[in-house]
């Protein structure tokens, strides 16, 4: 088993509890990782035998793109997409992050963290 990551993602997305939040937008950050078999890849040099980093990011961007209420919920999406279209993965965790979180005070980021297993 090994580990993929895709660390330091961006989007503007329009998530948040409030309707302003929906309406404004706001920048969210998210870092995915998954546990998969590498060892294929590594002896075969293939993309065929690995996940495709495109991939990975690319149901990323569309999940960020479809609003929601809780970083939980888009968190939760992210999860499901990945194990019902990447069947080999073994494992996933994503952590979603709003930057500048409407609380009334200095906060750099609010950020829920997922893990799920087969």
């Amino acid at each position: 088993m090994g580990q993929i990551a895709l660390e330091g993602m961006e989007f503007f997305a329009f998530h948040g509890y409030y309707d302003e939040e929906q309406r404004i937008g706001n920048k969210y950050g998210v870092d995915l990782y998954i546990r998969t078999d590498l060892l294929a890849a590594g002896a075969s040099d293939k993309l065929d035998n690995t996940v495709n980093y495109e991939v990975l990011y690319r149901l990323i961007a569309e999940e960020m793109r479809a609003p929601a209420r809780l970083l939980e919920h888009v968190a939760h999406r992210v999860l499901d997409r990945v194990m019902a279209e990447l069947p080999h993965v073994q494992q996933v965790k994503i952590s979603v992050s709003k930057f500048n979180p409407p609380l009334g005070g200095i906060c750099h980021r609010a950020r829920v963290t997922l893990k799920r297993k087969r």
